[in-house]
């Protein structure tokens, strides 16, 4: 499957949360994400990326998170997070309350 068609996965509507086996290291850029379970390893190229990334938990939907990243980047965000959820990076939480799935 290309990466563009899992990419295309990521559903706006629904609520996110970090992954489990997801670690995330600060840097001066923003954070490297390492994912334990596919040993994948991305670059969050920036610390509002990391603050959304870490609080998609708190929010309702991914729309929501992105409703308070300002207009001029929130198109860079919003492929990122499908990138992040194509890795498993992110992942659905259910019922948007931030439990387990």
């Amino acid at each position: 499957m290309s990466s563009h068609a899992k990419a295309a996965a990521l559903d706006l509507a629904a609520p996110y949360r970090l992954s489990p086996s997801v670690a995330l290291r600060p840097e001066p850029f923003g954070a490297l994400a390492y994912h334990f379970g596919n040993r994948r390893l991305s670059f969050l190229k920036a610390p509002e990326l990391v603050e959304l990334v870490r609080g998609l938990d708190r929010h309702p939907s991914v729309g929501h998170a992105l409703a308070g990243v300002p207009d001029t980047r929130r198109a860079a965000f919003r492929r990122a997070l499908a990138s992040l959820a194509a890795a498993d990076m992110i992942v659905p939480q259910r019922s948007g309350t931030g439990a387990p799935p």
